[in-house]
This record gives structure tokens, C-alpha cells and sequence, in this order.
């Protein structure tokens, strides 16, 4: 076999392929033995139908055909790999020639990864938000606490903002009820907006046994998106009565005995959650510094491909669990269809650029990944898709995505090499130390879901 390259474009590829006939006898005899397997002539038994017969009954052009079509991948990789290239997506065949007993000529275009120059990136300075927290952030994280652990009780008065109301409710679309358009008990807060809008002004003002009708746009069920006439009777009113701010609250919130205590603890796991958004506000900042210095080709394909996948797992999946459309997204948004596309070709090129400039540091660093951060980057993408770390353990191998997990961390480990190499201060001018961003970004992170996850357990029991 002899093969040759020639480059279209930066990103793209075009190979000419010279297959001497005899090299194809193996993928011929695998051919005829296909066929012989498929096919019956009377008089042969099964599998025993000799080459001759078959040509004779069927065509050699049957043959060649099955022949070329088990050769053409193993052709296609050796010429590849002799060329030392790098191909990203499915060839584009075209055999160019097909002579019995002669040769097979083809040619095969196909875009590859193109080749990076790593910048000289020693010389980047950014600047980031500064970890400061004030008595008011530590006051509004204790009255956060405070309202978790808030009692209702009952009264005889209209309702108010921030009252809990037992509600019934009946949507009606063109004058009829919906058969899943009645609940009864509902509990829902005045002012949280979890319900439907209008439902607010609705409630105000009504005791317990009152009505109101409002129109609203249903959120979801058969009438998803219709315009609804709605009736809700309130037949509850309970204020919302928040504990003291004191060391008896302390104990019933914390493990701690003083309110003084509570506060200190606050203020530390405040500035843990500063200090994670500040490293993860470095490294965004260093890698579009870095994606500003290199010369990175995109593919033109990959291209149309990343952003054909954004737009259907946006579309598929996100705004499928919220319940509305793209067009309702938009106008949500505020943004035009055009504005949207823009956006999201510039999201597709950022991501692209960034992994093909991370995956060259990682070759020219020789960075490797080792089973104890594959693990702790797998347990993190377990807490953050809501599994536990053995079932996206089990899903990420039979999905056979372990690679792509290898390639995170190792991109990962690239950035943060670029990261250390960076000079980052703060907006009081104060130069930070990141050495250990990713390792700090994450303690903080589960600094933060420990303490949530001990409120939740204290409030539920």
C-alpha cells in the first residue's frame, strides 16, 4: 500500500490511497465467505458453494464490493497512522479507481486536529475579586439559617407577604376544568414564586374561607403554556414566626453553643466560598488570557457539530426539566434567535480552542493522570449530577467514558500549570497565591455542602 498526504487547509486533510490487488485476498476470501453463508444454489450444500459459482450466480462485482467495503477501514487507519495524524470525526470516501485483479485507488478527506504553538505564557496577569466579608454578609448568612428554621402558626387576619397560605386551586382553559387542573391543600409561601404568577396579588388580602380569580400562563401538565382562568380559595392563614437571635438558637441551628460562635463559623465558610469563587474566577481569567496568545484553527465540521449539540441539549434536556420552549427561553432572556446563535458559536469556539490548547500542554508537559485524582474527579461529578459515586461510577463505564474523564482531570492538571505560572492579584492589589487553586476551590466546595447538608438535617428533625 502506498499512500500520500496533501494538506487542504490547517484542520483538514486530504489522503491518496494505492492498494496493490493482492493485499486485498484476505478481505476476497472474507467476501466469498459471507456470501456462501447468505446465499443457497442448488445442488451446493451450504457454505460449500465454490468462488466460481458465485461470480457466475451473483457477479464478481458482488464480490468486490463486499471486499472493498471490510478493506477500506483497515486502509484507511494504516494510512492515518503512517502519516502520524491526528483525525477528528468519520472520512469522507471516494473510491477512485476499482480494477479487478489490479489495484484499488481511493482517496479519503477528513479534518484533524491541527497543530498548536504553545504561547509563551509565563507573562499573564490577571486580576480577581478580592475575599472580603462584611458583618452585613455574615447577618444575611445567619438570617438565611434563621428562616430555615421559621414555625408557622395559624391567625385570623387577611393574608401578607411572607405568610404561609393552604390553598385549593382549579384551572380552567376555554371554560372547561382540566383533569389535572384541581389540587387541594396546597402549602405555598406569599412572595416565593413558586406557583403561578398572579398568585401572589391573588392571596393578599384574603382571610381564610376567601376566594379569588386571576388569569396565568400554566407552567406545566396537558395545558402546559395555555393561557388558564384560575380559582384559588385560601383556607388557611399562618404567619411565619422566625426564633430569637440567640445562643438558644445556636443550639438548635449549629453545633455550636453561642451565637457568637455560629457567627465566626459563618464568616469562615463565607469567605471558603469567596475564596472558591476567586480561584475559579483566576482560572477563567488565565485561560482567556491564554486562548488571546494562541493560534488555534477550528475545524469547520467539529464546529457545525459542538454547536448542533449545545443547541439540542439546551433545547432537549435543560429547558425540557424548566418546562419551556427555546422561543419562551428567548424572550425570557431577552434575546433574538440571531443573538442566541451568535452566542452560542462563540461558546462552541471557546470550548473547542480550549481543549485542543489544553490537550497539546498536556503532551508537552507530559502530564498523567494517577487512579487518586481520576477518583476524586469522578467523585466530584458524582455529587454534581446528584448520583452516588458508584452508580456514575457504573454509567461512566458502561458508557465507555473513562477516557473522557482521564482527559478532564489531565486539561485540568494543564490549566492549573498555566494557572501557577501566572501572576494573580486582587482588587486591593494583593498578589494571590494559587498553587493549589483546584485542590483549595474544591475543599471550600465541600466545606460549603457539609455545613448545607448538617442545616438540612437539623431542620428536618
Amino acid at each position: 500500500m502506498k499512500s500520500a498526504v496533501e494538506t487542504l487547509n490547517p484542520t483538514r486533510v486530504r489522503l491518496t490511497v494505492e492498494v496493490p490487488f493482492e493485499e486485498l485476498k484476505d478481505s476476497l476470501d472474507a467476501a466469498y465467505k459471507k456470501i456462501n453463508q447468505q446465499v443457497t444454489v442448488k445442488g451446493f450444500r451450504k457454505g460449500k458453494i465454490p468462488a466460481r459459482v458465485i461470480d457466475q450466480r451473483f457477479g464478481r462485482g458482488a464480490v468486490l464490493e463486499e471486499a472493498v467495503n471490510d478493506a477500506l477501514p483497515k486502509f484507511y487507519t494504516e494510512a492515518i497512522n503512517e502519516a502520524e495524524l491526528n483525525p477528528l470525526g468519520q472520512p469522507e470516501v471516494d473510491i477512485t479507481e476499482l480494477k479487478d485483479g489490479e489495484t484499488l485507488n481511493f482517496t479519503a478527506e477528513v479534518d484533524i486536529r491541527p497543530t498548536i504553538e504553545i504561547p509563551d505564557y509565563s507573562g499573564i496577569e490577571v486580576t480577581v475579586d478580592a475575599v472580603e466579608v462584611s458583618d452585613e454578609d455574615v447577618e444575611k448568612s445567619v438570617e438565611q439559617l434563621r428562616e430555615r428554621f421559621a414555625s408557622t402558626s395559624p391567625v385570623e387576619r387577611a393574608a401578607e407577604d411572607g405568610d404561609v397560605v393552604t390553598i385549593d386551586l382549579e384551572a380552567k382553559v376555554d371554560g372547561e376544568v382540566l383533569e389535572d387542573g384541581v389540587a387541594e391543600g396546597v402549602s405555598y409561601t406569599i412572595g416565593s414564586g413558586e406557583l403561578l404568577e398572579g398568585i401572589d396579588d391573588a392571596v393578599k388580602g384574603l382571610e381564610a374561607g376567601g376566594e379569588a380569580t386571576f388569569t396565568s400562563e400554566l407552567k406545566g401538565g396537558s395545558a402546559e403554556g395555555k393561557e388558564a382562568e384560575v380559582t384559588v380559595k385560601v383556607t388557611q392563614v399562618a404567619a411565619r414566626e422566625l426564633p430569637a437571635l440567640d445562643d438558644d438558637f445556636a443550639q438548635l441551628a449549629s453545633e455550636f453553643d453561642t451565637l457568637d460562635e455560629l457567627k465566626a463559623d459563618s464568616r469562615k465558610r463565607l469567605e471558603n466560598m469567596k475564596q472558591y469563587d476567586q480561584a475559579t474566577q483566576a482560572q477563567e481569567r488565565v485561560l482567556d488570557e491564554l486562548l488571546k496568545l494562541a493560534e488555534v484553527p477550528i475545524p469547520e465540521k467539529l464546529l457545525a457539530d459542538e454547536i448542533q449539540t449545545r443547541k439540542h441539549n439546551l433545547e432537549h434536556h435543560q429547558l425540557g426539566q424548566m418546562g419551556i420552549d427555546l422561543a419562551k427561553y428567548l424572550e425570557i432572556q431577552g434575546k433574538t434567535e440571531e443573538e442566541f446563535t451568535a452566542e452560542t458559536e462563540e461558546q462552541a469556539v471557546k470550548g473547542i480552542k480550549t481543549q485542543f490548547i489544553l490537550d497539546e500542554l498536556v503532551n508537552k508537559e507530559k502530564l498523567n493522570v494517577n487512579q487518586e485524582e481520576l477518583t476524586e474527579h469522578l467523585m466530584r461529578r458524582a455529587a454534581s449530577s446528584g448520583m452516588s459515586p458508584d452508580q456514575f461510577a457504573q454509567a461512566v463505564v458502561e458508557g465507555g467514558q473513562v477516557p473522557m474523564l482521564v482527559g478532564e482531570v489531565a486539561r485540568g492538571k494543564a490549566l492549573a500549570v498555566v494557572v501557577e505560572a501566572a501572576k494573580v492579584t486582587d482588587t486591593n492589589g494583593e498578589v494571590v497565591d494559587l498553587e493549589d487553586a483546584e485542590d483549595e476551590a474544591a475543599e471550600a466546595a465541600a466545606e460549603v455542602e457539609s455545613a448545607e447538608d448538617e442545616a438540612a438535617e437539623k431542620t428536618e428533625a
